[in-house]
């Protein structure tokens, strides 16, 4: 929570959990952050019976402001979902924590307490790999990071992949991210530079979790690979047009394959 008083009516910090057939996980994460923050949004996206019963469960025990939505629309429609909830609650920034389980969740403090100190900005996560890490989804994020800094003429966002940052409400609902699945968290980043929104890149502990833990990857290598590769191609060409031509010009509303 806050530490300076006299900064807390304009940062009111919530956590924001998106999730999706989390079931073995999402209890835990929401008692874990809970004991950072109490103010936590769980955003159900359209979960099976059990994910939805172990989620309407964190609403019914007081640890959660629940809403479900009818039917899976991916982690960027469940995440814009959770940042409309947060600006209909008052809140001024939400932390957004995937439900799998695999961040360091003791970073919270941290992370919220540079969100305070520079309330304009993006907080990301830079992150720091547990060994056995799958070699590929790190080539991946090589990948994905060198487009981002051609997207953004720069090196602001040390990652653009990584589901743990604090977003300023009002100012990411503005940038109007478009993409709505694991494309998502890279477009935000990016958009949010191009607004004009400054990037603080901070570490964080990340540990991909066995199937036996609980641990339930939604990427999916050749459609969610399709949408981040056009996603690229679509910000490299915006991007390009912004520089040109100046920002408001250009807005492109291609749509994903």
């Amino acid at each position: 929570m806050p530490s300076n008083p006299a900064t807390q009516q304009m940062f009111r910090p919530c956590i924001l959990v998106p999730t999706y057939n989390n079931p073995a996980t999402v209890r835990r994460v929401v008692e874990r952050v809970r004991a950072y923050c109490d103010d936590v949004l769980v955003i159900d996206d359209g979960s099976a019976p059990q994910g939805r019963a172990a989620v309407e469960q964190l609403a019914q025990d007081g640890l959660a402001v629940v809403r479900h939505r009818p039917q899976n629309g991916g982690k960027g429609a469940a995440v814009k979902t959770g940042l409309h909830l947060a600006l209909e609650l008052g809140y001024t920034h939400a932390l957004q924590v995937d439900a799998d389980g695999q961040h360091d969740l003791d970073a919270i403090p941290r992370f919220l307490q540079a969100a305070e100190q520079r309330p304009d900005a993006l907080v990301l996560a830079r992150p720091e790999f547990a060994v056995g890490t799958p070699r590929i989804r790190r080539m991946a994020r090589e990948i994905t990071n060198f487009w981002v800094h051609v997207e953004t003429f720069g090196r602001a966002i040390a990652d653009a992949m990584i589901g743990f940052r604090v977003y300023p409400v009002a100012a990411t609902l503005a940038a109007n991210p478009r993409t709505e699945r694991m494309d998502f968290d890279i477009e935000v980043a990016v958009r949010l530079v191009w607004h004009g929104v400054g990037v603080l890149n901070l570490p964080i502990a990340v540990r991909y979790l066995t199937a036996d833990e609980g641990g339930i990857s939604h990427f999916r290598l050749f459609s969610d690979n399709a949408r981040i590769s056009w996603l690229h191609t679509r910000l490299v060409v915006e991007g390009i047009l912004r520089k040109l031509f100046g920002s408001k010009r250009f807005g492109l509303r291609l749509e994903a394959p």
